[in-house]
């Protein structure tokens, strides 16, 4: 009846029926009315109704209501009205009823329905159709009328050529219109029209042209004045969220301030130029700790496993040959010296000597004692007094000291420091024999001195409402003010001539571990930061270590790491940097504790000089020291260096009686910088010659744990450092675990980053757990010769029965395992394959749900156990399908903290980290209760842990 001009009452009831029929129904209707050609009806009346020369408005209307409301679903609507050139016809009626508010309202949503398509919203700007919008938004005034055409114009032009509006000068009159409503609405009456305002000007910006006009315009300057004004007064959210959004869409972009994107270290790799590395390498998205989206992501995986599940199940159940012959694997019996050790009757009179010797030598190490020892001693003398970092720089903490008595001997007869498994002295020795790039030649304090857990929980700090707003506002001030900016160089590892530091604070990162390329003093108490790429590479910025001084007790002071590049951190959900006072150390707390204040991370206007399309993120927290000019540190998480790594196993190798633990410190090989990457067996020496023990003592299966491939990841090294000093100590579960296995343990597989405080790469500029599918001898050697181990152990059936890298996880909360699991990954994929032929062990879940029993940090619910394509090179799948191994896993522990257990709401500490691994190598018990004959010693604490069968224990609560 549409499609046919009839009589206006016919029409009329027509049209009032199936507005009744769509308005009563669901969308299915007008989906079905669509389907059934009802869109076209609907056009071809309109054309009809409009081609006299006084069209009938009492038709026209709802003609026009109902084709709106039909149009606004039907995806084709726009291209439909230009193919029954329903299109201009409607525009020209709106230019000739643009004082009548009710009609231009029908026909601007109609209008807008057709905006859908792009060629139709092109005919519409190119037909004046502007102009005709721009017609109607008129200055506040108080008729409804007016009023309501405004808001309807609004929405619509947000649809048209942004490009022509900006041509004609609409943006300086959007900004105008917009100040005018502001200033005559002190009722908030008119709020709805002000947002369809910041609405139409967010859409004219999508331009570059759009967002150059408003900067040109002052409009940054008229928005940041009115939403200022706004956010004094209730109830006008949704002004300024727009209004926000709109200014930082609009803020100008520029390049990081510095030379070049690339590392400010670099080393000539073998076998290439150093001109090799690409500066405009794309960054790897595909971290195991990655996501592409601002919300958190504690409970389920940042990827797109649909896409990136292995689905093959040839690849995901064959097992590819040995990437070398028997003969080359043959090498690595070296590192299984518990295979050829000989325990002769001399060795046993000595071991024993040597331990008696070793304990009247040892003094004593309790945290107990430190605190007695310092609390006792006030610092006296000038050198004493004075903690100026260029004194502990040139006189306390060079690696080497020369003269008869070292300023290190001073500083510890002074203040006698006595750290468990720290030593000072071993550390300023290990240290010597380190080799960086940079040629570092100063010790942080920290390292140095040593580090106690503080005495309780950290809690997370709690976020601010609003945070990211009031920064982002800041910046935004600071960019309409460039005469309030100082803008000072104080720091630069590319220009290391002597900066002028008056009135600032002073910055430091030439050590060990430490990364700080630059700083800039902004504003009095303010500062941006900008982190070192890693080495060869001109990405990867996230780990931060650095030495600050020079500043004035409880004053805060502002620091803008400006050049992150993850998308999200944990630091909007609670996780705080850390900091050491040398003060507070040598007053007898040396902590490194969370710190930090209004602590956000957001996308800011910078980006890399070299990568104009990429992003850059601004880590902003604020900290008020408690001392005048002391010297403090700033971490992204606990540091632990490679040269308290070698420090700490001397200290184990010492500590350990060797009638009943089997110790033994190796070089797996030789790092690109000159390094040793330390290898460690750990078992229970044999309790005597005869044959049966020492057929049992070589005969026992191994366990392989590996750490630190990730250099930012130090929480890997405090997880490794509980496993180590579990595994050396009297505990029984201990001497039952060595009893059992044979531990075989990397410590640190990427000792090179550590050294030079990169975040993830090797020397090489490479991704070391990319490499274990074909790692190269040249460029990934510890990678070489770790997988040459577990083939030379598979190869002589020796085969691990669990291999476990710890990692650190920057974006989720509490500890969990990665696992691998064809079944699993068949279901997860959705693959038709028939997995009730399929035969796989499910041992893979043992460790995981003990873990989840006895380790409070540790949650079942984050692990899982699928196969990605996208992993199919790391550790934990290459040793999985090419070693064997079938709890082959990945440990990621988190920098933030808990969200479960009896540590939810609070983060992560060095206790919980070691405790962490010392709970991991428990878990093993259950690999091996069916084969150990437990002595009455262990059984009450085995039993507790090994009976799967009872209730929960109590820090699981939240099951």
């Amino acid at each position: 009846m549409l499609r046919q001009v009839g009589d206006v009452e016919s029409t009329l009831n027509t049209l009032n029926v199936l507005d009744e029929l769509l308005s009563a129904g669901t969308d299915r209707r007008i989906h079905y009315m669509i389907s059934k050609g009802g869109s076209e009806a609907l056009l071809m009346a309109l054309q009809n109704t409009t081609q006299g020369l006084s069209p009938d408005f009492s038709v026209l209307i709802p003609l026009l209501h109902l084709l709106a409301k039909v149009g606004h679903r039907d995806r084709g609507i726009g291209v439909k009205a230009e193919k029954l050139e329903a299109v201009l016809p409607t525009l020209e009626l709106l230019r000739h009823n643009v004082k009548n508010a009710r009609r231009a309202a029908a026909c601007l949503w109609v209008l807008r329905v057709f905006c859908s398509s792009v060629s139709t919203a092109t005919l519409i700007g190119n037909n004046r159709g502007l102009d005709v919008i721009f017609r109607l938004i008129s200055p506040h005034n108080t008729q409804h009328t007016r009023r309501v055409s405004i808001k309807m114009a609004s929405r619509f032009v947000s649809e048209v050529n942004c490009r022509a509006a900006v041509a004609k000068g609409y943006v300086s009159g959007l900004l105008k219109l917009y100040e005018d409503w502001h200033s005559h609405d002190p009722n908030l009456e008119h709020v709805p029209i002000r947002r369809a305002l910041l609405h139409c000007l967010l859409h004219v910006t999508s331009s570059q042209e759009g967002r150059s006009a408003m900067v040109a315009e002052g409009g940054m300057t008229l928005l940041l004045q009115i939403t200022q004004s706004c956010l004094a007064v209730a109830g006008l959210e949704c002004l300024v969220k727009p209004a926000v959004q709109l200014m930082r869409k609009c803020l100008p972009r520029c390049p990081i301030p510095l030379t070049s994107d690339q590392s400010a270290y670099s080393l000539l790799l073998p076998g290439r130029s150093n001109t090799h590395w690409d500066a405009d390498t794309k960054l790897d998205d595909s971290f195991e700790d990655e996501s592409e989206d601002d919300t958190e992501h504690d409970e389920a995986d940042c990827h797109d496993y649909e896409d990136d599940l292995e689905t093959d199940v040839s690849v995901l159940s064959s097992r590819p040959q040995p990437d070398r012959s028997v003969e080359e694997l043959e090498q690595y019996a070296r590192l299984c010296p518990e295979l050829h050790h000989n325990f002769r009757n001399s060795s046993w009179a000595k071991m024993s000597r040597s331990v008696r010797s070793r304990r009247k030598s040892q003094q004593p190490s309790a945290s107990s004692d430190l605190q007695t020892n310092l609390q006792k001693m006030t610092p006296c003398g000038e050198e004493e007094k004075d903690l100026n970092a260029h004194e502990f720089h040139s006189h306390y903490l060079r690696c080497q000291q020369e003269g008869q008595r070292s300023m290190v001997d001073r500083l510890l007869e002074r203040y006698g420091a006595s750290i468990p498994h720290h030593d000072p002295r071993l550390y300023s020795a290990a240290a010597a024999q380190t080799q960086s790039v940079a040629g570092y030649s100063i010790l942080a304090f920290p390292d140095f001195w040593g580090h106690l857990p503080p005495p309780g929980l950290e809690p997370m700090a709690p976020r601010r409402p609003n945070i990211q707003r009031k920064k982002v506002l800041e910046d935004i001030q600071r960019f309409l003010c460039p005469q309030d900016v100082i803008n000072k160089v104080i720091f630069d590892l590319d220009d290391p001539s002597p900066s002028d530091q008056q009135d600032s604070l002073r910055f430091f990162s030439k050590f060990e571990c430490g990364n700080l390329r630059k700083v800039m003093h902004i504003r009095r108490h303010e500062y941006d930061l900008i982190l070192n790429a890693d080495v060869n590479t001109s990405q990867h910025h996230q780990w931060f270590y650095f030495e600050v001084s020079g500043m004035v007790a409880n004053v805060p002071y502002r620091f803008n790491i400006i050049n992150c590049e993850k998308v999200n951190s944990q630091f909007n959900y609670g996780m705080q940097p850390v900091m050491y006072s040398v003060r507070e150390a040598l007053e007898g707390r040396p902590h490194w504790v969370r710190s930090g204040t209004e602590i956000c991370y957001y996308r800011n206007n910078f980006h890399p000089s070299c990568r104009k399309g990429s992003s850059l993120y601004t880590l902003t927290f604020t900290v008020t020291f408690k001392h005048d000019e002391d010297v403090c540190y700033l971490a992204y998480h606990y540091p632990y260096s490679y040269s308290a790594l070698q420090a700490h196993l001397q200290l184990l190798q010492r500590s350990v009686d060797p009638r009943k633990v089997f110790f033994r410190r190796q070089s797996l090989c030789p790092t690109l910088g000159g390094n040793s990457c330390p290898f460690v067996t750990i078992t229970a020496s044999p309790p005597s010659r005869n044959w049966k023990d020492l057929h049992q003592f070589r005969n026992r299966p191994c366990v392989v744990l590996t750490a630190r491939v990730h250099p930012g990841e130090s929480n890997a090294s405090w997880v490794m450092k509980g496993s180590l000093e579990f595994l050396c100590s009297d505990d029984p579960i201990a001497q039952t675990l060595r009893e059992a296995y044979v531990f075989k343990i990397v410590p640190m597989l990427n000792p090179d980053g550590v050294v030079n405080g990169t975040q993830r790469c090797s020397l090489s500029g490479e991704d070391q757990n990319r490499q274990w599918m074909k790692p190269d001898i040249s460029l990934s050697p510890t990678i070489f010769h770790t997988k040459g181990l577990l083939l030379y152990l598979s190869s002589t059936g020796r085969t691990p029965v669990v291999f476990c890298d710890f990692h650190g996880h920057s974006r989720k909360k509490n500890v969990f395992l990665y696992g691998c699991s064809v079944k699993e990954t068949l279901w997860q994929s959705g693959c038709t394959v028939d997995t009730s032929v399929l035969k796989e062990p499910p041992g893979y879940r043992m460790i995981p749900k003990m873990l989840d029993r006895i380790a409070p940090a540790f949650s079942f619910n984050s692990c899982n156990f699928l196969i990605e394509k996208s992993r199919a090179s790391t550790a934990r799948v290459v040793v999985w399908r090419e070693v064997g191994v079938l709890r082959s896993y990945t440990m990621e522990s988190t920098y933030n903290g808990c969200d479960q257990g009896i540590y939810k709401g609070f983060q992560i500490g060095t206790r919980q980290l070691e405790e962490m691994g010392q709970k991991f190598c428990q878990s093993l018990l259950i690999l091996c209760r069916n084969r150990l004959d437990y002595n009455s010693k262990i059984i009450s604490h085995v039993s507790a842990l090994l009976d799967l069968d009872d209730s929960p224990l109590d820090h699981k609560s939240h099951k």
